[in-house]
């Protein structure tokens, strides 16, 4: 006979409803500012500037930008290694989104 495996976790059911219509509403804020420039907190207090390219499901996908970096290179600006990047985020992680532009 099988046994049904034992749960260790179950969402309230306030929590999830709660994430569900967090989620709606960031899904809406990444589609109506697609393209723009931001500033993201996360819980964590990771700060990121980029632009909000794309969203699915709870994954927010923000291109790092590199201020100063043009179509020359200039020796007096540090390296960013995160230049043209694209960093996934979880959006039920996010504190704050920014508009910067």
């Amino acid at each position: 006979m099988d046994q049904q495996p034992k749960v260790i976790y179950r969402a309230d059911t306030s929590a999830a409803e709660s994430l569900r219509s967090m989620k709606k509403r960031l899904s809406d804020i990444c589609d109506k500012h697609a393209g723009r420039m931001v500033r993201v907190q996360t819980m964590d207090g990771g700060v990121y500037d980029g632009i909000i390219r794309h969203h699915e499901g709870c994954i927010l996908y923000l291109e790092m930008s590199a201020p100063g970096y043009r179509a020359f290179w200039n020796p007096f600006v540090p390296y960013n290694p995160y230049y043209s990047t694209i960093l996934p985020l979880v959006l039920y992680e996010l504190l704050v989104i920014s508009l910067l532009a």
